[in-house]
């Protein structure tokens, strides 16, 4: 039976995103650099003040942080997780395997898709009607490894066993590629999906709010007085077609993360998380009365506006679809009137959306 926190998410914002307004490929692609792509931050929208909205590039985020900020970045490396694979009548599937850690539950997550077509070039969602995924499908994947499905997850994902011929990690070097959607225009290497603070691979799709970084922005954001920590947060599989809210994920938050987060808390100094997933980490290592401490585990944490933050004071993020989950947790950080002024600035600004697309720095309490 699926995971009952897993249904679709209700949002409180309205709005369409028009298809041009999704990247097609990196910013390098289009004639930019990395920290090129455009910056749109929201300040206020606390306490009655009206939010408001600036327009910069992205290589203008150490003139808009202040000395003492601390920026909480995801340090996870991207895999290659999209697989061709063979059902057992010679039908083509692709696979896209969810983390290099499997969930202590069950095993491996996986979704099934259908293989790329012309028109896209990129593997496509299977309708339940049509998935055939059953407990104990068996299916061939290159180089003599095998992956047999043994129970559903939810509608989309199963959990697997698989059996390889080399360590997970080498055996996807060899076989796989980056997971792309339709709205990239073509396949790219995996180098495009890494983050300049991508240490640990774990990641099924990149952690893409750190991907405007780049080497000589961090030295200029340490010269301004910025400080970086990171944690590790592996991703999973996303849902571009579902918006299921996230499930269970591999995460690390280190001892001198912890610390200087409650340093730079007990300062007055604002924590800044870059990316859902460094909230989701944090948030998830944090005690009710707001002490961060350091943590190595499994999170199945959603965060709501009821929930709330405890742990950080803004937000770098990419822009999400109407009805992603993560709308939600943003709502959490920024408050509904700060985060609707932004997509109606963005919307009517024509940024970007998705993991190449344009970025969104909240900041809730101004400054």
């Amino acid at each position: 039976m699926p995971s009952p926190h897993l249904a679709p998410a209700a949002t409180t914002l309205d709005f369409t995103v028009p298809p041009e307004l999704s990247a097609p490929a990196p910013a390098e692609a289009r004639g930019l650099r990395r920290d090129g792509v455009r910056l749109l931050v929201g300040r206020g929208g606390r306490a009655g003040a009206a939010p408001t909205a600036e327009h910069h590039t992205f290589a203008a985020l150490p003139e808009v942080l202040r000395p003492g900020d601390l920026l909480v970045v995801n340090n996870s490396g991207t895999l290659p997780a999209a697989l061709p694979a063979r059902l057992p009548d010679g039908g083509l599937l692709t696979v896209h395997l969810s983390s290099a850690h499997p969930d202590p539950r069950g095993g491996h997550l996986v979704e099934l898709r259908r293989p790329a077509r012309a028109a896209t070039g990129a593997a496509e969602y299977l309708p339940p009607a049509e998935n055939p995924a059953h407990p104990g499908l068996r299916l061939t994947l290159p180089g003599g490894a095998r992956a047999v499905l043994t129970v559903a997850f939810t509608s989309r994902l199963w959990y697997a066993r698989l059996s390889l011929p080399a360590p997970l990690s080498d055996y996807l070097a060899a076989h796989g590629k980056a997971i792309r959607y339709g709205y990239v225009d073509r396949d790219w290497p995996l180098s495009a999906y890494q983050t300049v603070f991508a240490a640990e691979p774990g990641s099924s799709e990149m952690p893409s709010a750190a991907r405007p970084f780049t080497a000589e922005l961090v030295s200029a954001l340490v010269a301004r007085g910025v400080l970086i920590a990171p944690i590790t947060l592996h991703t999973g599989v996303a849902s571009p077609e579902l918006h299921e809210a996230p499930y269970p994920e591999r995460y690390r938050v280190p001892a001198a993360t912890a610390a200087l987060v409650a340093h730079v808390r007990a300062t007055g100094g604002r924590v800044i998380a870059v990316g859902t997933t460094v909230v989701r980490a944090l948030e998830s290592a944090t005690t009710p009365d707001g002490r961060t401490h350091p943590a190595d585990d499994w999170t199945d944490l959603v965060i709501t506006p009821a929930r709330g933050v405890r742990a950080v004071n803004g937000l770098l993020t990419g822009w999400h679809e109407p009805r992603a989950s993560h709308l939600l947790m943003l709502e959490a950080v920024a408050g509904r009137p700060l985060l609707a002024h932004c997509y109606r600035e963005a919307l009517a600004a024509g940024y970007l959306w998705h993991e190449f697309g344009d970025v969104n720095l909240l900041l809730p309490e101004g400054g």
